[in-house]
């Protein structure tokens, strides 16, 4: 497994470390345009999972469980102790989801960034394409492009792995294995969500291309507004928490705009260190 730590060397006992999750196909490369604004500030560790970036395929992780315990055997491995602050990008933020509730003595925060809403149930998609005079839901358009990624000839192997492993999570229904997680215990979150996006030219080319028939601007405010609400209830009992809604930003909030992440990583593990030495 392929993997970067910073600040290791500095980091006390009993201080957080940050571990990176990144979204679908992504590996921990993704997060360099943050690294000049955070290194300096804590510790951390970027990582690619199973047959992603720099890292081998491992055939024997079939589910999002597998990556989890995958993750915790590598800080394992590296003697890297908690407590733990999990950042996690686009389904990467499910991801980190999951550790707190696998592991949750070990998590002093959770830091989201532009989340997949593993919470959206099949009424609620069901519901915005009634009121959007839309063809397709989001779960639909998912699988779509999950099957897309599968039958690319040009997908590396280790993403079209990765691509079947979250398809196969989804089938018959959304997300299956996260419908019983336990509580996420009572410390600091903060989720960024990017809503009222700028249609891209790939959307509007996918929608006609495949005859979706989405009405895209109406069908993503309300997709837009249930992820907000589902993420706001996720974090209700939850101090010195925060959800950061950026209009007009893109998916990729850490790469349009590194600083303004970096800046709510730091807060976020500022109230980490806060919430241990009161505890």
């Amino acid at each position: 497994m392929a993997y970067r730590t910073f600040g290791l060397e500095e980091r006390k006992a009993n201080e957080p470390i940050m571990v990176f999750e990144s979204g679908l196909g992504s590996g921990g490369g993704a997060y360099g345009s943050m690294f000049p604004f955070i290194q300096k500030s804590f510790a951390g560790i970027v990582y690619d999972r199973s047959g992603i970036g720099e890292s081998e395929i491992d055939n024997s992780i079939k589910t999002d469980a597998d990556v989890i315990k995958r993750l915790h055997d590598l800080l394992a491995t590296l003697k890297i102790s908690p407590p733990y602050m999990l950042v996690g990008h686009s389904i990467g933020g499910p991801f980190i989801r999951l550790y707190a509730s696998t592991y949750p003595n070990e998590i002093c925060g959770l830091f989201f960034i532009d989340p997949t809403d593993f919470m959206l149930t099949k009424e609620e998609d069901n519901r915005v394409k009634i009121n959007t005079s839309s063809s397709t839901g989001y779960q639909e358009l998912l699988a779509i492009n999950l099957q897309n990624i599968i039958n690319d000839t040009l997908t590396s192997d280790g993403f079209r792995n990765e691509a079947k492993r979250v398809q196969n999570e989804s089938s018959q229904e959304f997300f299956k294995n996260y419908k019983s997680l336990k509580p996420i215990k009572d410390v600091p979150v903060t989720v960024m969500i990017a809503y009222n996006k700028h249609i891209e030219h790939y959307e509007t080319e996918m929608n006609k291309n495949l005859k979706l028939g989405i009405n895209l601007i109406p069908w993503w405010k309300e997709l837009d507004e249930l992820r907000i609400n589902h993420y706001a209830e996720m974090i209700k009992n939850n101090g010195k928490s925060q959800i950061i809604l950026l209009p007009r930003y893109s998916h990729g909030i850490h790469q349009q705009d590194p600083k303004i992440v970096a800046d709510a990583l730091i807060d976020t593990y500022e109230n980490c260190v806060t919430s241990l030495k009161n505890k």
